[in-house]
């Protein structure tokens, strides 16, 4: 392997790391010696990485603006498509656009003199079907952007709702996730009317009116609710 694959990979390796990695548990996961690690952490780090730690304690890449040229492999290239595909079918129009945006962005950041990435983009032959799926209701996708935003920013939001029976109800709920379905939205919540866990459908909101932050954070919120469906964390 050369030096420079090398080091998209230590590089790959750290930012998967939420805590110090030690530069042997690196070294063994590249398959390099400790010494040849705490060499290419110093390229890193004269290269304008972001990282903090020293040797015999660990080292972590803090969040920052650091992006070196990046380098995917075909599957990976190919997951990163079809993905921003799928969004774009499933998502409402601002996600829809951003997942294009995205693409672009990934493109320009791994293209070189010899490899043009938007070729490759253009030519991954992994296809979402075009237009909407047969029971989504476009009129409900305005609501799509207005619960996302409720959820990123942990305010409440008051629901003009109909249930499974038609009735019309109001509810004031603290969403915290959206599940996205083959051509429906399932927003999560505390129901302040209730007292409990909530699911709504998006093509059964009437109006939606956000307010104020709700008193909890929402990764509590999701944690009890993971728990309570035994749901598994995403990676």
């Amino acid at each position: 392997m050369s030096r420079s694959g090398r080091l998209f990979l230590l590089m790959d390796a750290m930012r998967a790391k939420r805590v110090p990695v030690t530069a042997a548990q690196l070294a063994q996961q590249l398959g390099v010696s400790e010494r040849t690690i705490y060499r290419d952490i110093q390229t890193l780090a004269e290269l304008g990485a972001p990282l903090q730690g020293e040797a015999g304690v660990g080292y972590l890449l803090r969040r920052g603006t650091f992006l070196p040229p990046l380098m995917f492999d075909a599957d990976e290239l190919e997951a990163l498509v079809l993905g921003a595909r799928w969004v774009r079918r499933q998502g409402d129009a601002a996600l829809a656009q951003a997942a294009s945006a995205a693409l672009a962005k990934i493109a320009a950041a791994c293209s070189s003199d010899r490899r043009d990435l938007r070729d490759s983009i253009a030519e991954t032959s992994l296809w979402v079907p075009l237009g909407r799926a047969a029971d989504a209701d476009a009129a409900a996708d305005r609501f799509v952007q207005p619960v996302r935003e409720a959820i990123r920013h942990e305010c409440k939001l008051t629901l003009a709702y109909q249930d499974e029976h038609g009735s019309a109800t109001a509810r004031t709920v603290w969403p915290f996730a959206l599940a996205y379905f083959e051509g429906k939205r399932l927003l999560a919540a505390w129901c302040e009317l209730r007292g409990d866990y909530r699911h709504f459908r998006i093509d059964r909101i009437a109006s939606v009116d956000s307010g104020e932050r709700y008193p909890k954070r929402r990764h509590e919120l999701l944690g009890v609710w993971r728990k309570m469906y035994d749901i598994e964390p995403e990676s």
